[in-house]
């Protein structure tokens, strides 16, 4: 975060690696300000919300909930060209008094002077993001908007690539990176309807609406994030997929992108992952003290496959890389085989599928074996090949981390059996299954009452905050090696697994309720809905 003397030295380094800025008599003018502003925003310096919260804070301006602002529309004497010109817009007004929203620190002087002079009004400000300013703007002016769709070739790529280099679309699409990093989110779905483009975040498993645009903006934005990714800004019939890097203030956000063709457009889906902020620690999943235990001594056998299983979404790559985190060291080689490579980290050697070339999961785990590793992970097993060769290695001395869809960790059993994998083998490699789930904890703040929900900032109106995981533990014993041996069904395999000590998901379920971490109904939509 930066304060009020860091915007100064910031601003100062931003004037320093842009020399073409000419300052008259060594005195920097507002306009190069405002540039210098746009600078540290895009040259990752700092945010554009830091940078709109120290401005607030030296000006002793408020800041108001972005999601619930209203235009109030121009008053008498006012034109829309001068609110457009300096990045402020009327919120509330009347005869006497009015509220405006700025996103420009140096024309509070100015505004001043107008509303005694000339408004006569008294005037009063809260301070917005530009990018938050830009969009109501628009929303001011939509006749404007509705000029600028008729005069978008989205087929002439000097005109896109001309468009997503533009000031106010290169904050709009920071903005959204910026607020989806601030929420928390996994994904941002920007998806182009009818009337309007709409920008969701996954946060904490559930897609919230944080921002609408013009549509008339959508050929820009998505040159602007097709550019980052790398991918072909002219091509909108085909799907892609691409990756990028970028640096927001002091955040690293690693994003995969990739694109479809809709009837209104394109669906773009970024799926992000903040590096800065990985933690990948057994103790923070959400596992109670007994099966915390019980799965770190399981992770220490020297061999064998540990099974994570669960829909998608439900957590199990950030599991197995706590794993791996707890197990790494100088003294065992660790090869992940993984599609794609989510998480980079530093002790091990990381191999990505490329089908394109043959690297399968097959291919790739059959030389991974030849590279004489104590620890191998395989992303996901899919087939019988990928299976085999997975279970080859267990019996011959590797410990295998990978996952499955199943949705419980007796189902990991009965998916492989029918894979076509013999029981004998299944029986004899097969150590582990952990099966989990990902459902909301109650936001602290709110503790999600009627009353404080629709209030809490901090869980944005949800009443909930964060994600904790449901589990079932399942360990292989004799019995157990035995019933698999003998084919024996889903219902005879979970009994011997409970009789043994095997907590079901939903028994875990309960005693997070009771425990006040989640609800029922949580319970019952990442359940049901799995």
């Amino acid at each position: 975060m930066i304060n009020g003397n860091g915007i100064l030295d910031a601003t100062a380094k931003a004037f320093s690696v842009h020399p073409e800025w000419k300052r008259k008599n060594g005195i920097a003018t507002a306009a190069e300000l405002r540039n210098a502003d746009f600078a540290l925003v895009q040259d990752g310096i700092c945010t554009e919300q830091e940078l709109a919260g120290t401005y607030a804070r030296i000006c002793g301006m408020p800041v108001p909930d972005e999601n619930e602002l209203k235009v109030a529309g121009l008053f008498p004497g006012a034109s829309f060209e001068f609110f457009n010109a300096n990045y402020c817009i009327p919120m509330e007004w009347d005869d006497d008094s009015m509220v405006m929203l700025v996103s420009d620190p140096y024309s509070l002087d100015r505004l001043r002077y107008l509303a005694d002079r000339e408004w006569k009004r008294s005037i009063s400000f809260q301070f917005v993001r530009r990018t938050v300013a830009e969009r109501l703007l628009a929303r001011l002016k939509n006749e404007e908007v509705e000029e600028q769709e008729t005069a978008i070739d989205t087929g002439d790529e000097n005109m896109l690539r001309s468009m997503a280099g533009e000031a106010r679309i290169v904050r709009l699409v920071n903005d959204i990176f910026s607020r989806a990093l601030e929420t928390g989110a996994s994904d941002i779905h920007v998806e182009p309807g009818m009337e309007q483009v709409s920008v969701r975040c996954r946060i904490d498993g559930v897609l919230r609406e944080i921002m609408t645009c013009p549509l008339s903006q959508f050929p820009a934005i998505a040159s602007r994030i097709k550019l980052l990714g790398g991918l072909n800004i002219a091509e909108s019939r085909l799907p892609q997929d691409g990756r990028t890097t970028i640096r927001l203030g002091q955040d690293e956000l690693d994003m995969r992108i990739s694109t479809i063709p809709i009837l209104t457009g394109e669906s773009i889906v970024l799926r992000l992952l903040n590096q800065d902020a990985l933690s990948f620690d057994l103790h923070t999943l959400g596992m109670s003290d007994r099966l915390l235990e019980q799965f770190e001594n399981l992770v220490q056998v020297p061999h064998g496959i540990i099974l994570v299983v669960g829909p998608t979404g439900s957590g199990k790559t950030t599991t197995l890389y706590s794993v791996i985190h707890k197990l790494n060291d100088q003294k065992k080689k660790i090869i992940t085989i993984e599609d794609p490579v989510e998480y980079k980290m530093p002790g091990l050697c990381q191999m990505q599928v490329n089908p394109k070339i043959g690297v399968t999961f097959a291919a790739g785990l059959r030389h991974i074996v030849r590279q004489d590793p104590d620890i191998i992970l395989v992303g996901e097993i899919r087939d019988r090949e990928t299976a085999d060769i997975a279970i080859n290695a267990a019996l011959t001395g590797h410990l295998v981390l990978s996952t499955l869809h199943t949705n419980d960790a007796v189902g990991a059993v009965t998916r492989l059996l029918d894979m076509g994998v013999e029981p004998f083998l299944v029986s004899s490699a097969l150590f582990g299954v952990l099966s989990q789930r990902l459902v909301r904890k109650i936001c602290p703040d709110c503790n999600g009452m009627p009353g404080k929900v629709e209030t809490c900032r901090r869980c944005g109106k949800t009443g909930f905050k964060g994600r904790s995981g449901i589990f079932e533990l399942l360990n292989v014993n004799d019995e157990f090696r035995n019933a698999i041996n003998r084919n024996s069904d889903s219902a005879e395999l979970e009994a011997i697994a409970v009789k043994h000590g095997m907590t079901t998901l939903l028994q875990d379920a309960e005693e997070k309720i009771r425990l006040g971490i989640t609800t029922r109904e949580e319970v019952r939509r990442s359940t049901v809905e799995s």
